[in-house]
């Protein structure tokens, strides 16, 4: 249950950055349309497809790279761990491209900067809504 949340939240926190970011777009090939049936569906898929993308390279490549960037990151007092939250966006935006759905990002340094910003936001809200397991198992 908790890997599908997981998914669920990375999937509305992409939506809500491309909603927001006029550079940021997520689309679906034709050939999902006609496969899911509607356009609506698609586009939930497309969501659900590339929150399950992003949340597979935050699991595998993201703590390497925040380790090899672990002196910079001290150096900046944080601050560089949203260049590395923008990368793995943009490591997603690049898998992405070898598949029927695409998540296109114009820039790195505002698009992918600022998308970091607003996923970062929004997980940080639904994560206040939506306990994780360890803390309902704490209530119990």
């Amino acid at each position: 249950m908790s890997f599908l949340l997981r998914v669920l939240v990375n999937a509305v926190a992409l939506w809500a950055a491309a909603w927001l970011l006029p550079g940021m777009q997520i689309t679906a090939d034709p050939s999902v349309v006609s496969a899911v049936g509607s356009g609506t569906a698609a586009d939930v898929v497309a969501h659900l497809f590339l929150g399950l993308v992003f949340g597979a390279v935050n699991a595998v490549v993201r703590p390497v790279l925040a380790l090899l960037s672990l002196p910079i990151t001290c150096l900046t007092l944080g601050l560089f761990a949203i260049v590395v939250n923008a990368a793995m966006l943009w490591l997603t935006s690049w898998l992405s491209s070898f598949t029927p759905i695409r998540l296109d990002i114009d820039s790195f340094f505002w698009t992918a900067v600022l998308a970091t910003l607003v996923i970062g936001v929004v997980s940080l809200l639904i994560g206040w809504v939506v306990p994780d397991r360890r803390e309902r198992r704490d209530r119990r």
